[in-house]
């Protein structure tokens, strides 16, 4: 269930562990690498948003009493308002104004968070492979898969640029420190996008790409300030240095992909 940030990293960080595991004991691979087979859907892990104010919590029995082990894990934060729903819009599907902000603030800051929401090597490969929906474009639309921000139902927004390897606290970080971004500068996202966003282009739209792989991601964050602040202390320092070893090692290393192109090629 949806709850507030911190709690659902710890229980998507939870359900990982526990999914592994019982695939172990059936002699199996529980796979949460990207993009294990082309032409094939990803592994993604697309964030549904929205903002909320106010509530309280609440443990959520389940039907179990006494609940068993710590009640933390069953305590939900309910009630308040959610921001991002206008009662007054056509099937309350447009956000009202503080959440359209939000939303611009998304967008403004999107090459950044996509060192942080595809973090690998790997991550591109799902990127890449644009004929299954790849969220590659920094625009936003009702229900339209070929943007990088969808709004997914009332008083809702996806955030899709995210794949199964992602550090949920690092995600959440940086998006709660986006939207912030995009609140307090009134940043405007524009109009929702309703056309398939490659249509829209041959038409002329100007939308910004996504990084095409993770050292133009990370050049990207390393400029942005913003997404920066929500890796305080050394975790950016640290963050930057492992990722960009492993962009580095894999540019040092020799793939089936190269053997199989190169190998007997006759310049």
């Amino acid at each position: 269930m949806f709850d507030e940030a911190l709690r659902t990293s710890d229980r998507l960080t939870t359900y990982r562990q526990i999914c592994a595991r019982v695939a172990r004991e059936h002699d199996l691979i529980a796979c949460f690498m990207t993009k294990p087979f082309m032409k094939m859907s990803a592994n993604g892990c697309h964030h549904n948003l929205s903002l909320w104010r106010g509530g309280d919590d609440r443990p959520n029995p389940l039907g179990q009493a006494p609940l068993p082990g710590s009640p933390e894990v069953f305590t939900y934060r309910r009630g308040g308002e959610n921001t991002f729903l206008d009662p007054a819009s056509p099937g309350h599907w447009m956000p009202p104004l503080q959440g359209r902000h939000a939303v611009g603030g998304v967008i403004a800051h999107l090459p950044a968070l996509t060192a942080i929401g595809a973090s690998t090597v790997n991550s591109y490969r799902r990127l890449m492979d644009r004929g299954l929906w790849a969220p590659v474009y920094a625009d936003w639309g009702f229900q339209n898969r070929t943007c990088g921000i969808r709004i997914s139902a009332p008083g809702r927004v996806e955030y899709r640029s995210v794949d199964s390897m992602v550090n949920p606290y690092l995600m959440a970080g940086a998006l709660l420190r986006a939207m912030d971004d995009g609140i307090r500068r009134k940043l405007d996202p524009g109009e929702p996008e309703e056309r398939n966003i490659y249509e829209a282009m041959e038409a002329g739209k100007q939308v910004t790409r996504l990084p095409r792989n993770l050292g133009e991601a990370l050049d990207a964050l390393a400029g942005d300030e913003v997404v920066k602040s929500a890796l305080p202390g050394d975790l950016y320092r640290v963050f930057m240095e492992y990722k960009r070893d492993e962009w580095d090692q894999f540019n040092a290393t020799v793939s089936n992909w190269d053997v199989e192109r190169y190998l007997d090629c006759l310049p």
